[in-house]
């Protein structure tokens, strides 16, 4: 019997394992893994939810999900004692550093039983490969699951305890295909100017990495359906829906950019591409507990911690500026700040979370440096406060002309604290430490060395304009 070992693959529609004819549908969960800084109960309770729903889909094609417990090589051990195993499916999966040594070890097992594992790639990164095949793997028709086999295997499984969070975007298939559709017939309209400002991205946005990240739907039904919409707003000359549906699906390309830069370089998560930087701030900063409460003093910085702690979400660029801030202008290392903020993302993806933090902090050495102004980016995303009174209470009634440097008021207001730092000196001090390291001669020959080692992936900028136009249409 093949069995289908599910991970961050959560459906059965595309599903490359489930084509296989009679298989045994495996979970794991691995106590040691939900241990690791980076989970939380958040996404516990989206795995729960989206568990669920897998194995009510799985019991209507022949076979209820066997949920086992445990270390994953053990539990399979003692699988192979009970049936017999023809071959081990599972998506290619880049997740964090604990799974990466999980899955050597599994392989290693795998090897020395002469079971076979396949793991067929689901979202374009490719593993032990300079080129990625994205557009190759989008075009791919989806897989369709067949029924698992008459004979039902009588094996226990383990009930899993319930989440006791329960705040944040609802897990399951069913509210993945519910948010696309939505974003394909409305919300999507205006996502092209809608995704900076935080004040129309929780809508406008499709609200879909999520899912993406447990994979309760698949990043290739989501391009194709976009890549249809594409099209018909052109054939229907609807310009709005045109920008919108081109912009999105370059950021799902970029999704897997990133995550393809993990794969290539595990240590991104726990180590500064650029080692210059590796001791350059302290690990702890005195105001970092205050980031975290949303209690710094500065309105925008305050409100999309807030909001970010009860929904689990904030949109790309409210993420880039807490970042940039608690990296600069609280200088702080970014491997703390970068775990409390995965913790609280429900769609944490470590690929494109530890890109990303890297590049926002400025360790990467070779991208420019993105110090974000709280106050401007208020008034730039928020001016008319909108965002910042529904998740500041306190600022609920400050007079519009010192929402958001609340601090100038003549009559400051009781219960709103001061800044932590002061923003333009702050800003300044961490902009000049980084320039200065950036122009040693150290510094640039470092910058040499990683150039060379990402050059296969700078093609892609010459190619990301033209990138749905090698989707293939109608798909």
């Amino acid at each position: 019997m093949n069995v289908v070992w599910f991970k961050r693959d959560l459906r059965v529609i595309d599903h490359r394992g489930l084509a296989n004819g009679q298989v045994l549908p495996l979970y794991i969960f691995e106590p040691e893994l939900w241990q690791e800084p980076d989970l939380s109960a958040r996404h516990y309770r989206f795995l729960h939810e989206s568990l669920c729903e897998l194995d009510e889909a799985l019991r209507g094609l022949g076979h209820a999900l066997v949920i086992r417990v445990g270390d994953a090589v053990e539990v399979l051990q003692a699988l192979k004692q009970e049936i017999p195993i023809q071959a081990l499916w599972s998506h290619q999966e880049t997740w964090n550093h604990w799974t990466y040594q999980r899955d050597l070890r599994v392989k290693k097992w795998a090897l020395y039983h002469g079971i076979p594992w396949h793991e067929p790639v689901q979202n374009g990164v490719v593993r032990a490969k300079e080129k990625s095949s994205w557009f190759e793997e989008m075009n791919q028709p989806l897989a369709k699951p067949v029924p698992l086999g008459s004979s039902f295997v009588p094996l226990f499984s383990e009930g899993l305890p319930k989440p006791k969070f329960d705040e944040g975007q609802k897990g399951g298939r069913k509210a993945g295909l519910a948010l696309l559709s939505d974003f394909l017939e409305s919300r999507g309209e205006g996502y092209s100017y809608s995704l900076s400002s935080p004040v129309t991205a929780f809508r406008s946005c499709s609200r879909l990495s999520a899912h993406l990240a447990f994979g309760t739907v698949s990043i290739r039904e989501v391009v194709q359906a976009a890549a249809l919409k594409l099209q018909r707003a052109k054939q229907e000359g609807l310009k709005a829906w045109t920008r919108s549906m081109a912009a999105f699906l370059n950021r799902l390309r970029w999704h897997c950019h990133f995550i393809q830069k993990l794969e290539r370089n595990p240590s991104l998560e726990y180590r500064c591409v650029h080692p210059d930087y590796q001791v350059l701030r302290p690990e702890t900063t005195p105001h970092f507990e205050v980031f975290k409460e949303g209690k710094t003093g500065y309105p925008m910085i305050d409100a999309c911690m807030r909001a970010l702690a009860k929904t689990g979400y904030l949109n790309f660029r409210m993420r880039a500026m807490v970042m940039s801030f608690v990296s600069y202008h609280l200088w702080s290392d970014w491997k703390e700040p970068a775990l409390y903020l995965a913790r609280q993302f429900t769609d944490y993806e470590p690929g494109i979370h530890y890109s990303q933090v890297q590049m926002q902090s400025g360790t990467s050495g070779i991208n420019a440096l993105r110090i974000y102004n709280p106050i401007k980016q208020g008034l730039d995303q928020d001016p008319q406060g909108l965002f910042i009174r529904q998740w500041v209470p306190e600022l609920e009634k400050m007079p519009q002309p010192f929402l958001h440097t609340p601090w100038q008021c003549p009559e400051h207001l009781q219960g709103y604290p001061l800044p932590v730092v002061e923003e333009e000196s702050a800003r300044k001090s961490a902009a000049k430490k980084l320039y200065d390291l950036r122009k040693t001669m150290a510094h640039r020959s470092q910058v040499h060395v990683i150039l060379k080692s990402i050059k296969p992936h700078r093609k892609y900028q010459k190619r990301k304009k033209k990138n749905h136009q090698q989707l293939e249409l109608p798909l």
